[in-house]
């Protein structure tokens, strides 16, 4: 760092603020990478897995919501429908045609 005179201005101090900010983001950065790498060379050493430190794999939300059952059935060509999402053909057709959906309910 340069000795230079102190700011006078509160705009000079806002300026000098986000050099010492960006300066100190970058130091940050690259000791995040120096700890990165040690803790990488440490679990190579030793052979340390990310289950032994407790961590999980990248499960995602949709992954581990369970999966809901069928609750219409197709009785003619057994295809199943969970009630959610876009309706198949066969339910459309039902539909369309003014049936009951209450008598294709998997029991």
């Amino acid at each position: 760092m340069e000795t230079s005179a102190p700011p006078k201005t509160a705009a000079e101090l806002d300026a000098a603020a986000a050099e010492l900010k960006a300066q100190a983001d970058g130091l940050r950065k690259q000791e995040k990478t120096a700890a990165i790498a040690r803790i990488k060379t440490a679990m190579a050493e030793y052979g340390i897995t990310a289950a032994d430190l407790g961590i999980k794999g990248g499960e995602s939300k949709r992954n581990r919501t369970p999966k809901s059952g069928a609750k219409y059935r197709n009785p003619t060509t057994g295809e199943t429908w969970t009630g959610k999402g876009r309706n198949p053909k066969w339910v459309s057709a039902i539909k369309e045609a003014g049936g009951d959906m209450a008598a294709y309910t998997v029991q």
